[in-house]
């Protein structure tokens, strides 16, 4: 199974692609969209650069599902927004491409991936470097979306059996938690 890990950034998103065999995990691409070229009033074009290099992404590589990182609500409301536009055009550009988007926050990633939910980004370089075998540390942006893919090779697994157990009918996807109600 290939899966395709987004870090979604309105200047910067970060994807990574990796093979998973039984547990054996084999790193195949990883790296950044960048919309920094472009000026920070331009959102309409920064989210079109954003959807066609996920969606270039997706036709090269050819991966059988995706996961995207769960935007939490920052302390500035105009930034929450903006990345949440950002990610809206990637989880478009996957969905566009006829993939399953199963959906992880940063907390979840890390515990995954390092063992520890509030680690930081060297950590996680670190060992996304170990785990993958990497011949050098992957760029923050890149390695964590190399870890959300890591993620989704673990947790996703066993979503799927629990779903199929349950008569959920294989269907898999983040942990989604739905808003306040009265």
């Amino acid at each position: 199974m290939r899966i395709l890990g987004i870090d979604p950034g309105l200047r910067t998103t970060g994807f990574g692609v990796v093979d998973v065999e039984g547990a054996a995990l084999h790193y195949v691409a990883s790296g950044t969209i960048s919309t920094q070229h472009l000026d920070t009033g331009a959102l309409p074009q920064r989210l079109k650069v954003l959807f066609d290099g996920i969606a270039e992404v997706v036709q090269r590589y050819e991966p059988d599902c995706a996961c995207v990182e769960i935007v939490f609500v920052n302390v500035n409301p105009q930034s929450t927004l903006l990345l949440g536009q950002a990610r809206g055009a990637c989880i478009t550009a996957l969905v566009s491409g006829d993939l399953p988007v199963a959906e992880y926050t940063a907390l979840q990633m890390k515990q995954a991936v390092v063992g520890y939910g509030r680690a930081d980004k060297t950590q996680v370089q670190s060992m996304v470097q170990r785990l993958l075998a990497l011949p050098g540390l992957p760029g923050p942006d890149a390695a964590d979306a190399l870890g959300l893919a890591i993620t989704h090779a673990h947790a996703g697994t066993a979503m799927a059996r629990l779903a199929k157990a349950s008569g959920l009918g294989g269907k898999i996807g983040g942990n989604y938690r739905a808003g306040r109600s009265r």
